[in-house]
């Protein structure tokens, strides 16, 4: 394997950890891919695998359609899934999957996220939509995902009775948006336990939206 690729596997394998570290995970459940930039491959975590044993070496690298290329164990029952969007979205570098609690009790009533916050509206971009029921194993869940998040300004998709799935540029954001999710999940749930929420009006979720994602943090610099 490259040095790309060596490098990518540290990255993954980190990242698992920021799923324990934000309580998105139970047990051996959850996952994180990456692309691997310019080649139809992608690294995954092994399938049943406990977190605290996750390194760069237990990482599996799969081709595009979840064929194992590199790597001594089974990858996640996830891997079709993933590799079906990375297919379906080039532009998409990273995929993660969680059941975390909040945002799976949405997804358990079928029930989209609205837009109540204006956090959510700065990741989201809107709603947090949900997608079809889907068993696992197969491509359905790719299928539902691609369906549901292609033309929606969303990364993150509620699977109907099953959990999150997020996308991003690449995998770090595809974790960041997980996290959101359930940030934004947890405070719509207390906000709602508490009566009614306020909607945003669309113009003010499509401003905020512009700003945090064209305008907000450190740009690179011109000089």
């Amino acid at each position: 394997m490259s040095t790309e690729i060596a490098a990518l596997r540290a990255t993954v394998a980190r990242l698992h950890h920021e799923l324990t570290r934000n309580n998105l995970v139970a047990w051996t459940a959850g996952n994180v891919s990456a692309r691997v930039p310019g080649q139809d491959l992608m690294v995954i975590k092994p399938s049943g695998v406990d977190y605290d044993d996750l390194n760069a070496d237990t990482m599996v690298v799969c081709d595009l359609n979840g064929a194992v290329v590199d790597g001594g164990r089974s990858p996640s029952s996830d891997t079709a899934a993933h590799a079906y969007v990375y297919r379906a979205m080039p532009e998409v570098g990273g995929v993660v999957h969680t059941h975390s609690g909040y945002a799976t009790a949405w997804s358990a009533r079928g029930e989209a996220i609205p837009c109540w916050l204006t956090a959510q509206a700065d990741e989201f971009g809107g709603e947090i939509p949900v997608g079809p029921f889907a068993l696992i194993g197969g491509d359905d869940i790719g299928k539902g995902i691609v369906g549901t998040l292609s033309g929606h300004r969303s990364p993150a998709v509620l699977m109907r009775n099953h959990g999150v799935f997020t996308i991003g540029r690449d995998a770090r954001a595809a974790v960041k948006a997980a996290v959101m999710c359930e940030d934004v999940a947890r405070t719509a749930h207390l906000a709602r336990a508490l009566g009614q929420p306020l909607p945003i009006a669309p113009a003010d979720v499509d401003a905020l939206h512009d700003r945090y994602q064209n305008v907000y943090g450190q740009r690179p610099s011109s000089g």
